[in-house]
């Protein structure tokens, strides 16, 4: 369930970050899911709601980021998910819907002892992409939520520095050198202009819903709105790869940790939240 290819007009809209090892072979690309946590953990072990979880050092499930910090979750080409439908019609519209009984894998909840079912329902439409994941906590215990998408988009045929770059009026954290948020953070305005040289590996809160993330170029306009349930976001253009993302999460980075802004789904409950990309000329 992750999102592989975009394209508009025959031209791929994703792209993809290179190993440092392997810089001819993409580390990470398309649309991926980040869950049970977007972006990083400051350590190895969190408390949730009375819960204590330790991660094993060696577990194989669990990816590492340049300073040995657990990152983007359990889920990176899981094998779990079941198909409950796809279909397709002759107007344009597509749909995809499957579900991961996340519960059913002790594995995963080795990691993440919080049993509870996820559902994707994907859906393209005219030139829009929407992506739509429900949570259902199916234990004893509330859920912690803190999954997020890590959407690598590109514009073909147009040099990074061309990019012309939108982001909304939200609250910009304060990371330290491991980009964990420190707790200080300052609002900032809605801005617009050419990324140029700027690179991005940035947290924000107080996203509003149905906030905008522009990048545009070349007589293509590509938004990620996220439409519901996503109240944090983080940006990462990197100077080493022609991507930028736009990442829709339902909680800041090390918010397993820190429990800032961290939801919790009751038992038998739902969250549900929705982004979507559309591509305009």
């Amino acid at each position: 369930m992750a999102c592989h290819s975009l394209r508009h007009h025959g031209e791929e809209l994703l792209g993809a970050v290179r190993g440092p090892d392997a810089p001819d072979v993409p580390w990470i690309t398309g649309i991926p899911l980040l869950h049970p946590w977007a972006n990083r953990l400051a350590a190895d072990d969190y408390r949730v709601n009375g819960t204590a979880v330790r991660l094993r050092p060696d577990a194989p499930a669990i990816a590492r980021d340049e300073h040995g910090l657990p990152i983007h979750g359990l889920l990176g080409g899981s094998p779990h998910w079941a198909l409950r439908h796809a279909v397709a019609n002759g107007n344009g519209a597509w749909a995809l819907s499957a579900e991961l009984d996340f519960g059913a894998h002790p594995e995963l909840l080795e990691a993440f002892p919080f049993p509870h079912r996820l559902a994707l329902d994907v859906a393209v439409r005219g030139r829009t992409l929407t992506v739509r994941t429900t949570l259902t906590a199916t234990g004893e215990h509330p859920v912690p939520v803190a999954f997020g998408f890590h959407p690598y988009l590109r514009l073909p045929g147009v040099a990074r520095e061309d990019w012309w770059v939108e982001l909304p009026a939200m609250r910009h954290l304060e990371l330290d050198e491991r980009s964990i948020p420190t707790g200080a953070s300052r609002a900032v305005a809605a801005q617009a202009g050419p990324l140029g040289a700027r690179t991005f590996d940035d947290g924000y809160v107080d996203v509003a819903e149905g906030a905008q993330f522009v990048v545009a170029g070349g007589g293509r306009r590509v938004t990620v709105r996220l439409d519901s349930g996503y109240p944090a976001a983080q940006v990462f253009a990197p100077a080493t790869d022609d991507v930028i993302c736009f990442e829709p999460m339902t909680a800041p980075t090390n918010a397993l940790r820190s429990g800032d802004r961290l939801p919790l789904v009751a038992p038998g409950e739902h969250y549900c939240a929705a982004f979507s990309i559309s591509v305009e000329r």
